[in-house]
């Protein structure tokens, strides 16, 4: 096992002089994939092409097709765009999962039909049966929406066609967590994060999973004034019970053996360790955190504070600067 980084390493992309970067204070879900800001520019300006060229380079990288037509679907004018690169392609696979999750998008913004949107995700699933991206959308829509028995059901759909998809997992745990606990250490979204975890190959972004469950309980808990919002100095107790020192030491060691550079949603499994870390009280750990995660802040989890999430993220990013 290798080392962990120094808190005084710079990042990649902290200027000469070893200072962090100044953060814009605000979040781009593209989390620095070149090639995916290009195509979504190029959709924004009426250009679809450069859409396709992506998703047909992106083939069935799971996780990477998820993401990228996820964040190009957000645009507000993907879902014409889509429309119209089904009407120069009919049947393209790739543009149907675009206008799917851009459908989606719409309807959980509350501009579109949620029932418009489920049927254009299974058009999408029929026309590609071992893509999981259908789903994925379905499973966005039942996350907001519900039934939870829909979130259930669109994520066995997922999972049997890519067992480890990342944002599927975190999908199905912020689900779980809002449900009632067993025990101070107990709940059913430990419990399916760590067998997760535990199931997937030991190279696995899944291994950060269990810290994510904790994660969405404290966003559970905050809401309800249980919790601390905002991680500050004194350690949170959420975070510092048996079960959780040892989720975060596991998902510590796997980020310093194992830490992929490639993974394209790498960035929010590091957001979610610096933000364990922060409420923890461990600021070595998290300024190392901090380090890696450079410009690349993501909403979740500091969204979960009840407060600004850009502040929040500032707050203990100083902090741990300071003191680790």
């Amino acid at each position: 096992m290798t080392p962990p980084p120094p808190v005084t390493d710079r990042a990649p992309s902290d200027p000469p002089g070893g200072t962090a970067p100044e953060h814009s204070g605000t979040f781009d879900a593209a989390l620095g994939d070149a090639e995916l800001l290009a195509a979504r520019a190029a959709l924004a300006q009426g250009r679809w092409q450069s859409a396709r060229s992506l998703l047909l380079h992106t083939g069935d990288d799971w996780d990477r097709r998820g993401h990228r037509v996820t964040v190009l679907a957000a645009d507000p004018v993907a879902h014409s765009r889509a429309g119209q690169w089904l009407l120069a392609e009919p049947g393209s696979a790739d543009a149907a999962a675009l206008l799917a999750l851009a459908l989606v998008h719409r309807a959980l913004g509350g501009e579109g039909d949620p029932e418009h949107a489920r049927a254009s995700c299974h058009t999408a699933a029929e026309l590609a049966p071992a893509d999981p991206t259908p789903w994925l959308g379905l499973l966005l829509l039942a996350r907001t929406l519900g039934p939870e028995a829909e979130l259930t059901a669109a994520f066995k759909e997922l999972r049997a066609r890519h067992p480890e998809h990342h944002h599927g997992h975190h999908l199905l745990i912020a689900g779980l967590a809002e449900r009632p606990p067993g025990g101070p250490e107990s709940h059913e979204a430990y419990d399916t994060a760590e067998r997760a975890a535990a199931e997937a190959p030991a190279d696995s972004p899944l291994a950060v999973l269990p810290v994510v469950a904790y994660a969405e309980r404290h966003r559970v808990l905050a809401a309800a004034g249980l919790a601390p919002a905002v991680p500050g100095p004194a350690p949170c107790a959420h975070w510092t019970g048996p079960r959780a020192r040892r989720v975060l030491r596991a998902a510590f060691d796997w980020w310093l053996e194992w830490e992929h550079d490639e993974h394209p949603r790498r960035h929010l499994d590091l957001n979610h360790l610096a933000f364990a870390m922060s409420a923890a009280g461990r600021p070595a750990e998290a300024a190392a955190l901090f380090h890696r995660i450079g410009p690349h802040a993501t909403r979740a989890p500091w969204s979960y504070t009840g407060q600004d999430p850009w502040a929040a993220f500032h707050q203990a990013r100083t902090h741990a600067l300071a003191t680790g």
